[in-house]
């Protein structure tokens, strides 16, 4: 494996969501605060994602040549996955997520035990090496947040990122498994930063989901499903973008 730099990447549960954001004018659809009627099952809107020119892969079971006795549990759905939206653009389709934050957190369900290592790699999109740091995995199977600290640059906005999650079954290139996507930030519009400054975390939700910033959404049903673990939130999320198979799995720390 090639040298990282000696930047700690930070390891969350849960995510704070009390941060401000930035507005600016656009039209976009929100949902009114703090009403008093049933809400409605949550509408993920997908944006379109940038014309990157390569797709990225969401999923990825590796070719397991470290042996069976290094995956979690033989019954664990028995690949690496990113949990970020698959979007159809032309003839392909593109991982892709939008964020409002300058350091956002990123998801992935991880099936493979602690003697893996992993790397976690953001690069600009011209392939320029942003931040590299290695993560240390979990003793189980699970959902493991990653979130970029804040001793790297800030996402600009408007700008797409490439990233990278690289699991090793040993000391050396190439990867065992590895999954890659896009991410970009924007503003809020000036209607969702306020609506956001006063909604409850539910309403933060589907406010985040029904203008399709995927990466605050999951998050912030991450937060609800720890305060409210019957809540439906986490699961609707991520049942839109067809992953309904790790919805049930454990959120797991290091």
């Amino acid at each position: 494996m090639t040298h990282l730099k000696q930047i700690p990447l930070v390891i969350t549960l849960w995510v704070s969501l009390s941060g401000s954001v930035q507005a600016q004018d656009q039209s976009v659809p929100t949902v009114p605060p703090h009403t008093n009627t049933p809400i409605d099952s949550i509408i993920f809107n997908a944006p379109p994602p940038p014309p990157t020119g390569r797709p990225g892969r969401r999923s990825d079971a590796g070719s397991r040549s470290c042996g069976e006795d290094e995956f979690a549990s033989p019954s664990e759905p028995q690949a690496l996955m990113a949990l970020v939206p698959l979007q159809e653009t032309g003839s392909s389709k593109v991982v892709f997520g939008r964020t409002m934050a300058a350091y956002p957190t990123f998801w992935f369900y991880v099936p493979y035990r602690s003697t893996f290592t992993a790397t976690f790699v953001l690069q600009d999109q011209d392939g320029n090496s942003i931040y590299e740091s290695e993560v240390a995995l979990p003793e189980t199977a699970g959902i493991l947040s990653l979130t970029l600290p804040t001793t790297v640059a800030p996402l600009e906005t408007g700008k797409p990122y490439h990233w990278f999650f690289k699991l090793y079954c040993r000391s050396t290139p190439p990867p065992e498994s590895f999954v890659d996507g896009w991410i970009q930030r924007e503003s809020p519009t000036s209607d969702l930063a306020q609506q956001l400054q006063t909604a409850t975390l539910p309403e933060q939700v589907r406010l985040y989901a029904t203008n399709g910033f995927w990466f605050e959404a999951l998050s912030a049903a991450a937060d609800l499903r720890r305060t409210n673990p019957e809540d439906s939130a986490w699961a609707e999320l991520l049942g839109a973008i067809g992953l309904e198979s790790v919805a049930a799995e454990v959120i797991v720390m290091p």
